[in-house]
């Protein structure tokens, strides 16, 4: 009898260390039992904001005359944006300087102005489509004698889309219903069903131009495109 108990012990001890193996098992099998797949969202945006510098240069043999031509342009730049409806508090003074050229005998050796003033007046604006109409005209500048600095094309209206925000939510739940779609196809094809949700990755949104063309910066166009990529582990049944 003394026999019989301990190995009676052992065997059940067996017994219950078998089922407990079994069960892990079986949680890892459904564990493993998971599919990947990627839900896609887009939407067409238009800019809200405009950004537009203008800089503009004057040269003279003295301060008052470099003054003087720089005075000018400045209001001919006011002129010209009132013309295209851009209000005079939509424009501030962003960058203001003057360049001695006396005081460098090697960037004044071949008799060039004593003075150059550069400036820069920066449009903000939410109307868009009347900043992008100024933009293309900008060449009226140049015919009232505003002579824009040499890096103006490098600094046309930047377009700047802000309300991302309010689309985030509508955008997240349609990517993550063609995820669910994709993982339910899945699911058919393998004989299975979509269970429970395993993780969920939001992805990074973008904002894209809508023709990306090379060599032209996505701030440069005002129709835009914004983009995100859910990633989702879905368990199978």
């Amino acid at each position: 009898m003394k026999r019989v108990m301990p190995a009676l012990i052992l065997g059940a001890a067996g017994i219950i260390a078998a089922s407990l193996v079994g069960t892990g098992l079986a949680d890892l099998g459904t564990g493993d039992r998971y599919v990947t797949v990627k839900g896609l969202a887009e939407r067409d945006v238009t800019a809200d904001t405009a950004l537009w510098p203008l800089r503009f240069v004057a040269t003279g043999d003295t301060l008052q005359d470099a003054r003087a031509g720089i005075r000018e342009s400045h209001d001919a730049v006011l002129a010209f944006l009132e013309q295209h409806n851009i209000r005079d508090d939509r424009v501030e003074l962003q960058k203001l300087s003057v360049n001695d050229t006396g005081a460098d005998p090697y960037q004044n050796s071949d008799g060039g102005p004593g003075f150059i003033i550069n400036q820069t007046l920066t449009v903000r604006s939410h109307n868009v489509e009347r900043v992008r109409k100024a933009a293309q005209a900008v060449s009226e500048l140049v015919d009232a004698g505003v002579v824009l600095s040499s890096d103006y094309g490098s600094s046309g209206p930047s377009y700047l889309f802000s309300q991302l925000n309010d689309i985030k939510p509508e955008m997240i739940a349609e990517a993550t219903a063609a995820a669910r779609e994709s993982a339910e196809q899945f699911a058919e094809d393998a004989d299975a069903t979509v269970g429970k949700l395993r993780r969920a990755n939001q992805g990074v949104f973008q904002i894209n131009a809508r023709d990306a063309a090379a060599g032209v910066s996505r701030t440069r166009q005002a129709e835009k495109t914004v983009r995100v990529v859910t990633t989702i582990d879905y368990y199978l049944d």
